[in-house]
């Protein structure tokens, strides 16, 4: 998957924090803080749009949508990640040393319940 830049990441941030699709307009005004210009806004959805990040409806003017969500994407992230690693074990065993109890506590309960599906 690819990587998202600084813009880019700022763009995703609000669209999957929107409650459906949404035009460049909205989301320069939403990144008025930045300075960016509505040609930078559609040049970056442009880009989202070949990585596959985002799609575009066919309304005028047409509006933007993830096609994945944040949880989603950050999945798909650490999957990506634990694959190029030459000792997956070794990741994993780091990655679940640094989470709290709260964090282990639903590992082992969603660890538990992909077990009982594939059982099932």
């Amino acid at each position: 998957m690819a990587s998202l830049g600084e813009l880019e990441r700022a763009v995703m941030e609000r669209l999957w924090a929107a409650d459906g699709p949404v035009a460049a307009t909205r989301l320069r005004d939403e990144l008025a803080d930045r300075g960016v210009a509505l040609t930078t806004v559609h040049t970056v959805l442009t880009r989202l749009e070949q990585k596959g990040f985002v799609r575009h409806d066919d309304a005028r003017p047409r509006r933007f949508s993830p096609r994945a969500s944040r949880e989603e994407h950050a999945a798909e992230l650490m999957h990506e990640v634990l694959g190029q690693a030459a000792d997956r074990q070794a990741v994993l065993a780091r990655f679940v040393g640094s989470v709290n109890d709260e964090e282990a506590r639903l590992l082992r309960e969603l660890l538990a319940g992909a077990r009982t599906r594939d059982a099932g």
